[in-house]
């Protein structure tokens, strides 16, 4: 299928800021809500008794991250197989995205939530699915533009995140040290992002390379903040939520790492 013309909806490849808000998102939001979350459940170990009780919450916490990651690639594949990618992204980029990001951060909440407080582990599989689901549908029209106007930029994003964040998670677990602390930098550092997304998407300023490096920076931080709290601190009957928070921060390192390799394509 060829490639949409985005002229008329004011889009340029790598120009993608304001949607990545939706990305964003769930991050900013959980480091904010930390506490009233983690109030319902033990803040220590002592009710899930057995030496190896951490060590196969880690591993369920892994093995749902790549169901997610598993899951979140067979959506795409089944959107660009099937033709819709293109007509999502044609509909995505000519409508309001403020409306759209609404939708998406509505759905990301509600999946948060339930996934963070729900005693039901059905009803934390179908937060967790309808997360990954919404993370699908709002990747579609930079993937679709990658696809497009930057060849072999979606394999080398793919590599680089992969390495990223795996080299991040095996610093974590190899040093055990708890990065608790990082968690002000992450919830006033996502403020400020937001701030300078929403302030490119109304004042018409673009955000470039720099902005995409930092982010990028961000990203690596959850991931080594959430990994750490998988290793320390999660509850460990929410593995599902565990692993629904460390893939929305692999999810914005990806975003930006794609976004930075598309601007060095073009």
């Amino acid at each position: 299928m060829n490639a949409p013309n985005l002229a008329p909806y004011g889009c340029v490849p790598g120009d993608f800021g304001t949607p990545a808000a939706g990305v964003l998102k769930y991050a900013v939001e959980y480091y904010w809500l930390e506490d009233t979350y983690m109030a319902n459940f033990p803040s220590n170990n002592a009710a899930f008794p057995g030496v190896d009780s951490r060590s196969v919450f880690i591993t369920r916490t892994y093995t749902h991250l790549v169901g997610g990651i598993l899951g979140f690639i067979l959506v795409e594949l089944a959107l660009f197989e099937s033709g819709l990618a293109g007509q999502i992204a044609q509909f995505m980029l000519g409508f309001n995205w403020f409306l759209i990001l609404g939708a998406f951060m509505l759905t990301g909440w509600l999946a948060s939530r339930t996934a963070q407080t729900s005693s039901s582990i059905g009803m934390q599989y179908f937060a967790y699915g309808a997360y990954v689901v919404a993370e699908a549908l709002i990747f579609v029209p930079l993937l679709y533009i990658a696809d497009a106007k930057a060849p072999g930029a979606i394999d080398s994003a793919t590599l680089v995140t992969a390495l990223g964040a795996g080299g991040l998670m095996f610093v974590a677990h190899r040093t055990r040290k708890d990065f608790s602390f990082l968690r002000a930098l992450l919830m006033w550092g996502g403020v400020l992002a937001l701030v300078a997304m929403i302030g490119g998407a109304v004042f018409g300023f673009q955000l470039g390379t720099w902005f995409s490096v930092a982010m990028i920076g961000f990203a690596g931080v959850a991931v080594l903040y959430d990994t750490s709290n998988i290793i320390h601190n999660f509850p460990e009957d929410r593995y599902v939520s565990a692993a629904m928070q460390l893939f929305a921060s692999i999810a914005l390192m990806f975003w930006y790492v794609l976004r930075l390799v598309m601007g060095n394509r073009n």
